[in-house]
């Protein structure tokens, strides 16, 4: 599933909770009003989505580089809160595997590992997200050591195939508990 699609499930999973009334007044029975909607996490779920639809953009124009500032801006800008909301923390985690992987494709590797880190800094927990940054690690790492093996550095391309392994190794292990955790007793 793709970063936007992820995106647009979270925040339709958001107003699918929403009451009917989203501010108490007097005419709101306390009942049905329920917990109103976040006009904050809302609009920042709808500019995470525009983010990355012109991220979708600048890479299918062949501009990663545009890309990738689009992201940046989002991840540097202004938050619901903080980042304390679970929502937002996910979306930021995963608008920094998305630039870790395009800053891999551009071969800054260093830029890249500091995007994943910034990442995984966000969600602790086994979750998908986590998971999914540890993929990314890997897809860099594997990169990274081609890159190195192209420039005829055996060891270090040895040191980065082996990282990849053990970041897709660490993915797979983070996704098959997300999958047992949220499995249990059906």
């Amino acid at each position: 599933m793709s970063a936007r699609s992820r995106l647009g499930l979270l925040a339709f999973a958001l107003l699918l909770g929403a009451p009917s009334c989203a501010q108490k007044t007097r005419d709101c029975d306390e009942v049905d009003a329920g917990k109103p909607v976040e006009v904050a996490l809302v609009s920042f779920l709808s500019r995470a989505r525009s983010a990355h639809h012109a991220a979708d953009a600048h890479e299918t124009a062949g501009d990663p580089r545009a890309a990738v500032k689009v992201l940046d801006a989002l991840l540097s800008g202004p938050l619901p809160g903080g980042a304390q909301a679970a929502e937002v923390r996910e979306v930021l985690a995963d608008t920094h595997a998305r630039v870790g992987k395009l800053k891999g494709e551009l071969d800054d590797f260093q830029g890249a590992e500091a995007s994943v880190a910034k990442g995984l800094a966000l969600v602790s927990e086994p979750s998908y997200f986590r998971g999914h940054l540890f993929e990314v690690r890997g897809l860099v790492a594997e990169r990274h050591g081609k890159a190195l093996e192209a420039a005829g550095d055996k060891a270090g391309a040895a040191r980065e195939k082996s990282r990849a392994l053990e970041s897709f190794e660490e993915a797979m292990r983070i996704q098959a508990r997300v999958i047992e955790q949220t499995t249990e007793g059906r």
